[in-house]
């Protein structure tokens, strides 16, 4: 019987993940790595869309046509890497001629239980960037990336013993890092785009401010800038934080500030009217961010002008 199309099918179980794309299953219940050339077929029962409750990372090679990001494209063809953490919702690709080059690990989170990666691990942002952010490595970084996951197949395919975990969590832990490392090159590089994002988020931010959005929505928020962005909200933070050491969020409290600073020398509006027209639902609250950001209270900051 066909599943619905309707809604994703959730998968729990890694040896469920293989069936789907018609491999043997995996040699450990709660990690996997897949070569993609191996996958053959996929089977037809399952609909295209899937959720899946473990985390993905994988590199796609020879990727074919040109990867959009936003407005732009990707530059870097030798390989793609991505990273899915459990509850995302993914599509399944069945097109015959897809690319079959690269792999999939997979990895179960109670593999890493007890292990304070496995605590950790929702900090890599990139787990939670879109599919269109994904990490594109130079040859050099490829390699790295290759021998370690070389490390963690030797381990998965060696005899299980009282290391075999403990080898594969500190290889895993490694490559994350290394991950980590190579994004930030990613957003270093790539300055033309970045530094056109971060243009764009100023535009945004004093539209926001001047055309009277604040009174109708409220403060702006990390998740509107993101989707304007066309990024997600992981993505646009570790990126601004690369360049200008500040995430989203402290940008719009900087806007904010400089909003409030123009307006309370510029105008004869209380306090308390500039809070309101700033988008705070109580003047209290736009006090102490005005404090915390200039080491002084909006009405001393006045005051200081008109002295």
């Amino acid at each position: 019987m066909k599943k619905s199309s309707k809604n994703p099918v959730i998968i729990n179980s890694i040896t469920e993940w293989h069936r789907i794309f018609c491999i043997p299953n995996p040699m450990h219940p709660l990690i996997s790595l897949v070569h993609h050339k191996d996958v053959k077929n996929i089977a037809g029962e399952y609909s295209k869309s899937l959720t899946v409750n473990f985390y993905i990372i994988s590199i796609k090679k020879s990727f074919k046509g040109k990867m959009r990001y936003g407005k732009n494209y990707y530059d870097f063809d030798e390989g793609t890497m991505g990273f899915l953490s459990p509850g995302q919702v993914i599509a399944i690709d069945d097109d015959e001629n897809r690319d079959c080059l690269g792999w999939s690990l997979i990895i179960h989170p109670n593999f890493l239980r007890g292990y304070p990666l496995g605590k950790t691990i929702r900090n890599y942002g990139f787990f939670d960037y879109s599919v269109n952010e994904a990490l594109h490595l130079s040859d050099k970084e490829d390699a790295t990336i290759a021998a370690l996951i070389s490390n963690i197949e030797q381990e998965y395919h060696s005899s299980i013993d009282n290391y075999s975990q403990d080898l594969m969590v500190a290889h895993l832990e490694v490559l994350l890092n290394y991950s980590n490392r190579f994004y930030n090159r990613q957003f270093i590089t790539r300055k033309a785009i970045t530094n056109d994002m971060l243009v764009q988020l100023e535009r945004l931010l004093e539209e926001y401010l001047n055309e009277g959005k604040v009174q109708q929505s409220g403060l702006p928020t990390v998740q509107h800038l993101a989707d304007k962005l066309f990024v997600s909200p992981n993505y646009l933070g570790d990126m601004l934080r690369s360049l200008t050491g500040m995430n989203t969020q402290q940008h719009i409290h900087n806007k904010l500030i400089e909003k409030a600073k123009e307006t309370l020398t510029n105008t004869n509006l209380t306090v308390a009217e500039i809070a309101y027209q700033l988008g705070f639902e109580h003047p209290q609250s736009f006090n102490k961010l005005f404090k915390s950001k200039t080491n002084i209270s909006p009405l001393a900051f006045r005051n200081s002008y008109l002295s």
